[in-house]
């Protein structure tokens, strides 16, 4: 994080629907500029059900056995679900792998995985992949599965495509562990570049109602900014919170921009890269220091809509409204989110 102006921000409240985990950094941004942040999540990242677990189980197993050519990994969740699988795909397999391993690798996934190419979204989940002990091949100068398609190789030279439709060698596998809302933008894209993608469902994306006083505060006027950071989050927002053409939003990317008009909401900024940096020069250039230094500014309340159960269908594993776990207590920066020592 370089040196910022500590009254860049002075004055303004901004709302970053993440999980803590994933919303301090740019939180810390923001109150290093003399802004107010406020990190509530309105997803998360739901396990998927045994028949979903056996698949990917059944595709990590196929990675192992070098069935596929590459990965393709379009977030940390995604790199998250890999690990778990890889290491149940290696228990189950008797303890073949960590006998035959001389020099043992940080993690099942790079065990198992060391035949296949991998292409990631962006420096994050790059970084998720290293963690694992596993250095991506492609890394998208766009953070989108559009920026990946941009810059992935060719399957086969075009000459050597037969013209009449056959294929003089077989197509290489992708394998495509994704979120259940992710468009088929990669799957296409692959398809159209001479490889046939396996697409797997990784994990779910549910809804995570807003804290009380995130909702009372929004429909009140206290916030100035909302960080948008992927597409499912753009939608939550305006379903539990609604609309506001006084807050200026930013989105993580073009994707991001597109599900947010399509709700209605303008994107004021767009960062140009999927990352905190980005994210806070976005916010920089659409927001800047308050006029006053008033704890909410003076706006007319937007009609917006009860605390729903997620009208965009997002639901828990039961089928039901996610809802908050009770006892959980509110940090200044978290509220709804359990307070623990770190988050102070």
């Amino acid at each position: 994080m370089t040196d910022t102006d500590p009254s860049a921000l002075a004055g303004r409240h901004v709302l970053i629907p993440r999980a803590p985990g994933r919303g301090d950094g740019l939180a810390r941004r923001v109150e290093a500029a003399g802004g107010v942040a406020v990190v509530a999540p309105l997803i998360s990242r739901q396990a998927i059900d045994d028949a979903g677990r056996a698949a990917l189980d059944d595709a990590v197993a196929q990675l192992a056995d070098g069935a596929f050519a590459w990965v393709a990994v379009t977030s940390v969740n995604a790199v998250d679900e890999l690990a778990a699988s890889a290491q149940r795909v290696e228990a189950k397999r008797d303890g073949e792998c960590r006998a035959d391993d001389r020099s043992p690798a940080p993690s099942p996934l790079s065990r198992l995985a060391v035949a296949a190419r991998w292409a990631v979204v962006g420096p994050a989940t790059a970084r998720a992949l290293a963690a694992h002990g596993i250095t991506a091949d492609l890394v998208a100068p766009q953070n989108s599965a559009t920026g990946m398609l941009a810059v992935w190789p060719d399957a086969a030279p075009r000459a050597d495509r037969p013209s009449d439709g056959t294929r003089a060698i077989p197509s290489p596998r992708v394998l495509l562990p994704l979120g259940d809302l992710a468009r088929p933008t990669l799957e296409h894209g692959l398809t159209t570049l001479g490889y046939l993608p396996v697409r797997v469902t990784a994990y779910r994306t549910v809804s995570h109602p807003a804290p009380p006083e995130v909702v009372a505060r929004w429909r009140a006027g206290g916030f100035d900014a909302v960080v948008l950071t992927s597409g499912s989050v753009a939608r939550e927002v305006a379903a539990q919170l609604g609309v506001r053409p006084d807050v200026l939003a930013v989105a993580i990317g073009e994707p991001t921009r597109e599900a947010a008009s399509g709700v209605g909401q303008v994107i004021a900024s767009v960062a140009g890269a999927a990352t905190d940096d980005a994210l806070f020069a976005a916010l920089l250039a659409a927001v800047g220091p308050a006029t006053t230094n008033s704890s909410a500014p003076s706006v007319t309340p937007a009609a917006a809509p009860d605390p729903p159960a997620s009208p965009t269908g997002l639901l828990d594993a039961a089928g039901n409204p996610a809802i908050l776990e009770e006892g959980t207590h509110p940090s200044p920066r978290h509220p709804g989110v359990p307070h623990t020592p770190e988050e102070s």
